[in-house]
């Protein structure tokens, strides 16, 4: 999927789909989280830290995996990989 033309439905992807999808946006993204712009195999930025998460509006393990491929619920279609604390404060917070 290194080729593939993003964005893509989510909701037609498989797991290793999403999993290249995924790696194919950071690779764009130079490795940085599309929302708060730090590196994605770090922390996400300091305001992101900040922000308190309600563990109870997710699944369980949601914050296991680091790197998440963000998408709009809307439309099914990508937007970027982010951290897993960005991809809750983007739901929690911003309905996305």
């Amino acid at each position: 999927m290194k080729h593939v033309q993003l964005p893509v439905d989510y909701n037609t992807l498989t797991q290793p789909e999403r999993r290249a999808v995924r790696e194919r946006y950071a690779e764009v993204q130079g490795g940085a989280c599309c929302h708060c712009h730090a590196p994605l195999d770090g922390e996400p930025a300091a305001e992101i830290r900040s922000e308190s998460i309600n563990l109870r509006l997710f699944p369980p393990h949601f914050l296991k995996y680091p790197v998440h491929l963000h998408h709009n619920h809307n439309t099914g279609m990508t937007i970027g990989a982010v951290h897993a604390r960005c991809n809750a404060v983007l739901w929690q917070y911003h309905g996305e």
